[in-house]
């Protein structure tokens, strides 16, 4: 029996969480004043940052941790039907899995960020599709190795990622959680 479209849009929103939410810990950590330096150690190239001062090192490793605790949770979760049934797998590999979700929605931000940079963009400026689907393309390279993804599933999480995170962002502009839209 062929599961139906919004139960395969759940299991894909379920899979994605660890890295919606490494990709949101930069923002609820900003004001965490721990490993508070810039990742590219302020260098430029061609007078240009490599990265910029908003990609610091308190980003990467509370959205690393953000994402091994979701993965966690999601592991403690699994026996229960319902999560069970939303679930593409087991979790058992909880901490690895949420390590490399949470690496790689982190490092597609961060080929985004040197992307923008080398163009002339600034921070926060519209870089549209790519500030939506960077962290997404990122995490589900980075799971590869230890989880079967699927042509269908990328693009579902693709898809279902940039919609969610056009919303997301958007609300918490207006709620004057973020100083962008974007």
């Amino acid at each position: 029996m062929a599961e139906s479209f919004a139960i395969f849009l759940l299991k894909c929103f379920y899979l994605m969480l660890p890295a919606y939410f490494a990709n949101m810990a930069p923002v609820i950590v900003k004001k965490v004043n721990l490993f508070v330096f810039p990742i590219d150690f302020n260098k430029k190239i061609k007078n240009k940052p490599v990265l910029g001062k908003n990609k610091t090192f308190r980003g990467l490793i509370f959205g690393i941790v953000f994402a091994i605790a979701i993965v966690y949770f999601q592991f403690l979760l699994y026996n229960l039907v319902f999560f069970k049934n939303i679930s593409f797998f087991n979790y058992e590999n909880w901490l690895l899995f949420g390590f490399l979700m949470g690496f790689g929605a982190l490092i597609g931000d961060l080929v985004k960020s040197f992307f923008k940079r080398r163009l002339g963009f600034e921070p926060g400026a519209k870089f549209v599709p790519f500030d939506q689907t960077d962290f997404v393309v990122g995490a589900l390279i980075f799971i590869m190795p230890i989880f079967d993804l699927t042509f269908k599933i990328f693009i579902t999480s693709l898809l279902l990622s940039f919609i969610l995170h056009i919303i997301v962002n958007h609300s918490a502009f207006y709620l004057k959680i973020r100083n962008e839209k974007w």
